[in-house]
């Protein structure tokens, strides 16, 4: 056996050095590149969805607020382009204290409006996040009722003893918690029991379709079962047609969410003149 590989068998034993590791590498540093520019100069904004009552004369329940960078040539990029490459970095924390801080932004301009704004479990210790928090909570006596703390199912169980100690320290101030994503991480059901989420909201993955796909309809059903269980509100995302709409309202679920009701949009109804306004 010779005592020094050939480069192509080095690439072949060190897959970091391969063509596609690299192209991945490159592609990440880009995205890195791309969100730190834009937060430097100041392009993020947050794109409003409704999540919707299933059996209500009022239909909204709540917005969701979904942040959004807007890249060098004009063109507004959603958190899931980036949020997985930037998670790992100090930047994703500063993208979740930018949500949080035009969160609070919105909650003062509409005092009626309530809202829910994603972060990770680890932006729970992360100073800056919480001096944008307390911020909030001073400059609006109302804000922490009516804001929504979103935490996927998968961050969740990164650290869950601290989130659940976050979360029952917040929920004695008024704010709710939803744990997002439900059905796509591993969940343990003793920590779902600890947890205390005021709202699931249920992977969109169960949600696409569900009308006529058996085995998504029998986990949907479970999902909700579990959630009713533990006393927790019900969202489903990713609800695309009137024929889900229509299974998911007689499955049992209390809320829905998608481009069914209404696609993210950065100019909500409330900063439209009036006489262009809908229920």
């Amino acid at each position: 056996m010779p005592s020094q590989l050939l480069p192509t068998e080095a690439r072949s034993q060190n897959p970091a050095g391969s063509p596609l590791a690299y192209a991945i590498n490159q592609r990440d540093r880009d995205v890195l590149n791309m969100v730190e520019n834009a937060l430097r100069q100041k392009r993020a904004m947050l794109a409003f969805q409704p999540v919707v009552l299933a059996k209500d004369d009022t239909p909204i329940a709540f917005y969701e607020g979904l942040i959004r960078i807007m890249d060098d040539t004009g063109r507004i990029i959603p958190a899931r382009d980036f949020i997985n490459v930037i998670e790992t970095h100090e930047i994703g924390r500063v993208i979740d204290c930018l949500a949080l801080e035009k969160g609070f932004e919105a909650l003062l301009d509409e005092p009626s409006l309530r809202l829910s704004i994603n972060m990770s479990a680890r932006s729970v210790g992360y100073l800056r996040w919480i001096r944008t928090l307390e911020n909030g909570f001073r400059k609006d006596p109302t804000a922490a009722e009516r804001l929504i703390l979103e935490i996927t199912e998968t961050s969740a169980m990164l650290m869950p003893e601290l989130v659940i100690s976050f979360m029952e320290e917040l929920q004695k101030q008024g704010v709710s918690f939803a744990l997002d994503d439900f059905g796509s991480g591993y969940t343990a059901f003793r920590h779902l029991r600890d947890f205390y989420f005021d709202i699931i909201k249920i992977d969109g993955q169960f949600i696409r379709g569900v009308h006529n796909n058996p085995d998504n309809q029998i986990l949907t059903k479970a999902l909700i079962g579990i959630a009713k269980q533990f006393e927790m509100f019900t969202v489903a995302e990713s609800v695309e047609s009137a024929d889900d709409v229509a299974f998911l309202a007689e499955t049992g679920i209390d809320c829905m969410q998608g481009y069914y009701f209404g696609a993210p949009t950065t100019t909500p109804p409330w900063q439209l003149p009036r006489s262009k306004r809908t229920a």
